[in-house]
Protein backbone atom coordinates (compact mmCIF):
# COMPACT_ATOMS: atom_id res chain seq x y z
CA UNK A 1 0.00 0.00 0.00
CA UNK A 2 1.30 3.08 -1.31
CA UNK A 3 1.16 5.77 1.68
CA UNK A 4 2.84 9.00 0.03
CA UNK A 5 -0.20 9.87 -1.70
CA UNK A 6 -2.46 9.75 1.64
CA UNK A 7 0.20 12.01 3.45
CA UNK A 8 0.80 14.45 0.82
CA UNK A 9 -2.84 15.01 1.11
CA UNK A 10 -2.51 16.33 4.49
CA UNK A 11 0.15 18.81 3.48
CA UNK A 12 -1.83 22.15 2.51
CA UNK A 13 -4.13 22.75 -0.32
CA UNK A 14 -1.27 22.52 -3.07
CA UNK A 15 -0.61 19.11 -1.36
CA UNK A 16 -4.17 18.10 -1.89
CA UNK A 17 -4.83 18.45 -5.57
CA UNK A 18 -1.38 17.40 -5.82
CA UNK A 19 -2.17 13.89 -4.16
CA UNK A 20 -5.93 13.89 -6.04
CA UNK A 21 -3.75 14.02 -9.18
CA UNK A 22 -1.49 11.42 -8.25
CA UNK A 23 -4.34 9.07 -7.14
CA UNK A 24 -6.49 9.51 -10.30
CA UNK A 25 -3.50 8.80 -12.34
CA UNK A 26 -2.30 5.73 -10.31
CA UNK A 27 -4.44 2.78 -9.42
CA UNK A 28 -7.06 4.48 -7.69
CA UNK A 29 -6.46 2.87 -3.95
CA UNK A 30 -9.16 3.16 -1.32
CA UNK A 31 -6.97 3.84 1.65
CA UNK A 32 -5.76 7.03 -0.47
CA UNK A 33 -8.98 8.12 -1.58
CA UNK A 34 -10.43 7.91 2.17
CA UNK A 35 -7.44 10.04 3.27
CA UNK A 36 -8.35 12.38 0.32
CA UNK A 37 -11.82 12.87 1.89
CA UNK A 38 -10.59 13.33 5.21
CA UNK A 39 -7.97 16.22 4.26
CA UNK A 40 -10.51 18.42 1.91
CA UNK A 41 -12.81 17.95 4.84
CA UNK A 42 -10.67 19.33 6.92
CA UNK A 43 -9.40 21.84 4.44
CA UNK A 44 -12.62 23.19 3.57
CA UNK A 45 -15.01 23.17 6.91
CA UNK A 46 -11.27 25.08 8.01
CA UNK A 47 -11.56 28.06 5.47
CA UNK A 48 -15.48 27.79 5.98
CA UNK A 49 -15.57 27.70 9.45
CA UNK A 50 -12.52 30.26 9.90
CA UNK A 51 -14.68 33.61 8.04
CA UNK A 52 -17.61 33.53 11.11
CA UNK A 53 -14.60 32.84 13.86
CA UNK A 54 -12.71 35.53 12.83
CA UNK A 55 -15.66 38.16 13.91
CA UNK A 56 -15.31 37.16 16.96
CA UNK A 57 -13.21 39.07 19.36
CA UNK A 58 -12.02 37.03 21.86
CA UNK A 59 -8.66 35.18 21.48
CA UNK A 60 -9.92 32.14 23.73
CA UNK A 61 -12.52 31.71 20.72
CA UNK A 62 -9.80 31.82 18.27
CA UNK A 63 -7.34 29.57 19.67
CA UNK A 64 -9.72 27.01 20.56
CA UNK A 65 -10.44 27.20 17.43
CA UNK A 66 -7.22 26.66 15.71
CA UNK A 67 -6.37 24.00 18.80
CA UNK A 68 -8.96 22.02 17.77
CA UNK A 69 -8.31 22.13 14.06
CA UNK A 70 -4.85 21.12 14.72
CA UNK A 71 -5.63 18.23 16.86
CA UNK A 72 -8.07 16.96 13.73
CA UNK A 73 -5.16 17.70 11.28
CA UNK A 74 -2.92 15.69 13.50
CA UNK A 75 -4.87 12.66 14.22
CA UNK A 76 -5.77 12.59 9.68
CA UNK A 77 -2.30 13.15 9.62
CA UNK A 78 -0.67 10.18 12.37
CA UNK A 79 -3.72 7.82 10.58
CA UNK A 80 -1.90 8.30 6.86
CA UNK A 81 1.51 7.90 8.54
CA UNK A 82 0.84 4.81 10.19
CA UNK A 83 -1.53 3.15 7.20
CA UNK A 84 -4.82 3.17 9.15
CA UNK A 85 -8.39 4.38 7.86
CA UNK A 86 -9.47 6.07 11.25
CA UNK A 87 -12.06 8.53 10.96
CA UNK A 88 -11.53 12.44 12.07
CA UNK A 89 -13.71 12.51 15.42
CA UNK A 90 -16.81 14.84 15.09
CA UNK A 91 -16.73 14.71 10.74
CA UNK A 92 -15.19 12.16 9.93
CA UNK A 93 -18.19 9.98 9.09
CA UNK A 94 -19.91 13.83 7.46
CA UNK A 95 -16.24 13.88 5.29
CA UNK A 96 -16.90 10.42 3.70
CA UNK A 97 -20.27 10.47 2.91
CA UNK A 98 -20.09 14.26 1.30
CA UNK A 99 -17.18 13.76 -0.56
CA UNK A 100 -17.67 10.20 -1.56
CA UNK A 101 -17.13 10.68 -5.44
CA UNK A 102 -12.97 11.12 -4.52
Amino acid sequence: MKKDIAIISYLTLFGWIYAFYKNQDAEKSEFNSFHLRQSIGIIISFFLLSYFIGNFDNWQITASFWVFYIVLWVYGFLGALQGEKREIPLLGKLFQTIFTNL
